[in-house]
């Protein structure tokens, strides 16, 4: 039976709408991923006043002071949160506890012998279990919550240290002068540290495991995984802190809200769910598994986006491709293969474990099988959007390569294209 002609038409038109929709994403200056990968100003080129009905509103100049990275005093800087952008009030944050730590150590055994230091979870990972002295094993607790707690703080001091001390002054140096794109390389320059840092412990990690290069059997094979490696918990719960931290980025505001704020805190909170979630009922396994295909092609995006802004533009298409490469194999077959493990090999994990039993560290019932799928495979079509969003933003960057857009100096300071090609014309 042939469709009939009003379904056809209301196909094309569904059609033309996810068009039209990429079409406005990939153009969108501020799109989080499409605005860095438009033509940048010439750095020697002098920008023209934007008209002022195309301005969007700057910051007020209380937002300004209020986030400033001046220290107004510890106590100040504590009670309006403002710790979290001054990196001389981090650090005072960061060295009190390790302070206290090393007194502790220092005087507990004329004062206080065989009592446990009580800071030790700040600065270390707790609750050991019964293992051999050379393969230590280490279980999960609340205080694995103060842990987390501290390393928001160093997550904090490091990003704003790495941002203020390296990255823009990496942008100055190759004439970026521009203090919003100097802001958004920084940004940008940050992620691609924390990345590099997190995919090769990521794959250090991986090397000590099982599951070494997806051998996704091990991933169910004598689960409940609860006893972890000393590095596989604290990679765990550093990426748990790095997460809480990055959700405050965005609800406070430390960074100049994009249109697509709304996606990215949701995103923020997908992931914290995902991490919490899979550490809480032991599937650290494929958790890391999955932190290394997510980490490992951000390096990549990130480099590029810094390349743009610096314009190397040779480099940057060299970059770009081997990234397309990476994305493709890491966020998306790797994804499948692990899509495919929860599907096909569930069943592997013993019988024991197929019941909802957390004293016994056990939550697979049947429908678990689904609870782990599901995410997983949301994740798939959300990176094949951005994959598709990718490819169009690679064909654009190759058909519109000659052109200059003296507009597009960043994503901040972007005008619809409409009204730029009336102007043009």
């Amino acid at each position: 039976m042939s469709a009939s002609p009003n379904g056809k038409l209301r196909g094309k038109k569904r059609q033309q709408g996810a068009l039209k929709s990429l079409k406005v994403i990939e153009t969108d200056p501020g799109h989080h991923l499409a605005g860095p990968f438009r033509p940048q100003t010439p750095l020697d080129a002098q920008m023209p006043e934007t008209p002022i009905h195309l301005r969007r509103s700057p910051r007020s100049p209380t937002d300004k002071a209020r986030w400033s990275t001046e220290s107004r005093g510890l106590w100040n800087d504590i009670k309006s949160l403002r710790w979290v952008v001054v990196p001389s009030s981090s650090l005072k944050l960061l060295l009190i506890p390790i302070a206290l730590w090393a007194n502790w150590e220092l005087l507990a055994p004329y004062v206080a012998k065989g009592l446990p230091n009580p800071f030790a979870s700040l600065l270390f990972i707790s609750h050991p279990t019964p293992s051999p002295p050379d393969d230590p094993r280490y279980r999960k607790g609340y205080l694995d919550l103060l842990f987390i707690a501290y390393y928001v703080i160093v997550w904090s001091w490091f990003r704003q240290v790495i941002i203020l001390h390296f990255w823009k002054p990496f942008g100055r140096w190759f004439g970026v002068k521009k203090e919003a794109k100097l802001d958004r390389l920084g940004e940008q320059g940050h992620a691609m540290t924390y990345f590099t840092i997190m995919a090769i412990w990521g794959y250090r990690i991986m090397q000590t495991l099982p599951t070494w290069w997806y051998q996704t059997q091990y991933f169910w094979i004598d689960y409940p995984h609860w006893e972890m490696k000393p590095e596989l918990k604290a990679y765990y719960l550093m990426q748990m802190a790095y997460w809480i931290q990055q959700l405050m980025v965005l609800v406070l505001k430390l960074e100049k809200p994009r249109k697509d704020y709304t996606e990215l805190v949701a995103h923020h909170l997908v992931t914290l769910w995902l991490i919490g979630w899979s550490y809480l009922i032991n599937l650290t396994l494929i958790g890391n598994a999955v932190f290394l295909s997510m980490d490992l092609p951000d390096i990549f995006l990130a480099m590029s986006k810094i390349l743009n802004y610096i314009q190397w533009e040779k480099t940057k298409i060299t970059v770009f491709v081997f990234f397309l490469g990476i994305w493709t194999y890491f966020r998306h077959w790797l994804n499948l293969v692990m899509l495919w493990s929860v599907w096909s090999e569930f069943h592997l994990m013993p019988e024991t474990s197929k019941r909802w039993f957390p004293d016994d560290g056990v939550w697979m019932v049947w429908w678990m099988q689904y609870q782990v799928f599901v995410p997983i495979l949301l994740l798939q079509f959300l990176n094949l959007f951005w994959y598709i969003l990718i490819l169009r933003i690679a064909m654009r960057a190759v058909r519109d390569v000659k052109v200059t857009d003296v507009r597009s100096d960043d994503e901040d300071d972007g005008e619809p294209d409409e009204v730029e090609d009336k102007k043009n014309n």
